[in-house]
C-alpha cells in the first residue's frame, strides 16, 4: 500500500477545508478550540488543532477525502454530552462536529419511521411527531441536548429502555461516510434486511467506523395512559429488593429508576420536586398501556414496593406531577454541581439480583478512597451510574476518583456484569477492556473495525485496546492547559 502523506496541519489545509465548509464552518484558534477539549468526562482534556462543522453529507465526504489524501486522523463529535471521553482527540488533529446537520428530512408515520440528519437533538425527534401521537423511545437524561449521531455512536439508552430497548433497537438504516470519503447506505426503511447486520456493527462503534450523517429511526405509538409511582425507602437494600420483586411478578414497567439519599438532597435543593430528604432511596416506577389496565397495575406495583419495605408509595396525580418526578430524575446530574466542583459518572452493569451487592461495594469503595459517591441509575436493567464527587484542583482527589471508578468497574465484571451499559468505552475504560475480553476477542473487534477503516484514522486510540499488551491512554497530540 502506498505510504500515507505526512500528517500535519498547515495553512494550505486550512484553506482547503474552508473552501469546503465555509469560513463559518471552521475553527482553528486555540482559545475557541478550548470549548471542544472534552465531553462530559472531564478527567482528561485535549483540544484538536482544527474543528470542522459541515452542513451536508457531501461536505463531510469532501472533508474526509481531503484528510485521506493527507493521511490525517480525525475524531467525530456530536453535542459533546458523552460521559466516557469518546470524542477526546487522541492523535487526531481534526475534529468533525455534526451539530449543524440538524434537519428532520422525512416523517412517515404511516410506516412508523422518521429520517433525520445526525445532528438532530434527540428530543426534537419526538417533538416532530408527538402531535400525531408518536414518540422516539431512547431517552437519555441528556436528551434535551444530545444528538442522534452521538446516540448512535454510544448506543445510548435512557430510563424507558427497560421496556422499549436502546438505540440499536430503533435504528433501521444509516448513511455512513467512510474514512476515505466514500458514502454508503446501510440497512433501510424496513425491519428485516438480508445479509450482515452492518447497522448493528456501526451502532455503538463509538465513531471508529466513520461518520454517520443520516439515520432512519423507528417511531413508537404514544401509550394511551401512564401511571408514575414514587416509592420511598429507608435504605437502598429495600429499594433493590423491590426492583427484583417487580420484575419477578412478571411486570415490565416502562422505567424503574433509583435515586439514593445523596442525590435526593441535591435534587431537592435544586428543583423542589417533593422527594423526602430523609429517605435512604426512592424508586420512580412508570407503567404505560391501555387506560383500563393502569389502575390495576399501579395498585399491584404499590403492593410489591410496600412488601419489599417501602414506607410510602404515591402515584402522580396528573401530568404536571409526573413531569416533576421525571425532571428530578433526568436533571439529577445537573444538581450534583451543588455537592462538589467536579464529578465523574460511572456506567457499569450488574444482574438485577446483584444490585444490593454492588451498592454495598460502592459504599466500601467510597470509604476506602475517602470520596463521596452518589447513585442515580436505571435499576430495572441493572445499569448503575455511581457519581464520584471530587475537586479537580486537588491532584490527589483526581487520582482517587480514577482509581475508585476502576474498582467499581472491576466489581461489576466480577459480579457477572459488564463495563458499560450506554456511555461507551471511550478513553475512560480503555484500560479495563482486558478485564472482560480475552486477547482473541479484542483481535476480532479490531479486525471488524478495519473492515470500515483499514488505516484506523477514524477516532484512533479509542474503544478497542491493542490485544496482549498493557493498555494505557496515550498522550493527546496537543494537550491544552487547564
Amino acid at each position: 500500500m502506498e505510504a500515507a502523506p505526512e500528517a500535519r496541519i498547515d495553512s494550505k489545509l486550512i484553506a482547503e477545508l474552508s473552501e469546503i465548509v465555509g469560513h463559518d464552518g471552521l475553527t482553528s484558534r486555540p482559545t475557541e478550540l478550548k470549548v471542544y477539549e472534552c465531553d462530559g468526562w472531564t478527567l482528561k482534556k485535549a483540544a484538536p488543532d482544527v474543528l470542522v462543522r459541515p452542513r451536508t453529507t457531501d461536505e463531510v465526504s469532501a472533508v474526509l477525502k481531503l484528510l485521506y489524501r493527507r493521511g490525517l486522523a480525525f475524531v467525530p463529535r456530536g453535542a459533546g454530552t458523552g460521559l466516557s471521553g469518546g470524542c477526546l482527540p487522541l492523535n487526531a488533529p481534526v475534529m468533525i462536529c455534526t451539530s449543524r446537520m440538524n434537519r428532520v428530512l422525512v416523517i412517515d408515520v404511516m410506516n412508523r419511521r422518521i429520517e433525520v440528519q445526525s445532528g438532530v437533538v434527540n428530543l426534537h425527534v419526538t417533538n416532530a411527531v408527538k402531535g400525531q401521537g408518536y414518540f422516539y423511545a431512547p431517552d437519555p437524561s441528556s436528551q434535551v441536548a444530545c444528538t442522534i449521531g452521538g446516540n448512535i455512536a454510544e448506543n445510548s439508552g435512557g430510563p424507558h429502555t427497560l421496556k422499549y430497548g436502546v438505540t440499536t433497537n430503533h435504528v433501521l438504516g444509516l448513511e455512513l461516510v467512510l474514512p476515505d470519503g466514500e458514502v454508503v447506505e446501510l440497512g433501510g426503511p424496513v425491519d428485516e434486511q438480508c445479509g450482515y447486520d452492518l447497522v448493528g456493527a456501526v451502532v455503538g462503534s463509538e465513531g471508529t467506523t466513520g461518520i454517520v450523517t443520516r439515520a432512519t429511526l423507528r417511531l413508537m405509538r404514544e401509550p394511551e395512559a401512564h401511571r408514575t409511582l414514587l416509592g420511598v425507602f429507608d435504605d437502598v437494600d429495600a429499594a433493590t429488593r423491590a426492583v427484583s420483586a417487580i420484575i419477578a411478578a412478571g411486570i415490565i414497567p416502562g422505567a424503574i429508576e433509583m435515586i439514593d439519599q445523596i442525590i435526593i438532597r441535591a435534587v431537592e435543593a435544586a428543583f423542589h420536586a417533593g422527594l423526602p430528604q430523609d429517605a435512604g432511596a426512592v424508586l420512580i416506577v412508570e407503567v404505560d398501556g391501555i387506560p383500563a389496565a393502569m389502575d390495576q397495575q399501579g395498585q399491584r406495583l404499590g403492593e410489591l414496593m410496600r412488601a419489599a419495605g417501602a414506607r410510602a408509595v404515591r402515584i402522580a396525580r396528573d401530568e404536571n406531577e409526573r413531569a416533576m418526578l421525571w425532571k428530578a430524575r433526568k436533571r439529577a446530574f445537573g444538581a450534583v454541581g451543588r455537592l462538589a466542583p467536579n464529578y465523574a459518572t460511572q456506567d457499569g452493569v450488574v444482574p438485577r439480583t446483584r444490585l444490593p451487592d454492588i451498592l454495598r461495594e460502592i459504599a466500601a469503595i467510597s470509604r476506602r478512597y475517602q470520596l463521596a459517591i452518589g447513585n442515580v441509575f436505571h435499576a430495572g436493567d441493572g445499569n448503575i451510574h455511581p457519581i464520584l464527587l471530587y475537586d479537580e484542583r486537588d491532584s490527589d482527589q483526581v487520582r482517587r476518583a480514577i482509581d475508585a471508578g476502576r474498582d467499581i468497574l472491576k466489581a461489576c465484571v466480577a459480579m457477572g456484569g459488564s463495563l458499560t451499559g450506554e456511555h461507551g468505552i471511550g478513553v475512560e475504560k480503555l484500560a479495563e477492556m482486558p478485564i472482560m475480553f480475552a486477547p482473541e476477542d479484542l483481535m476480532v473487534m479490531a479486525e471488524l473495525r478495519r473492515v470500515f477503516d483499514p488505516q484506523q484514522r477514524s477516532n484512533p486510540n479509542k474503544a478497542i485496546p491493542t490485544p496482549g499488551v498493557c493498555v494505557e491512554v496515550t498522550t493527546p497530540r496537543r494537550q491544552v492547559p487547564v
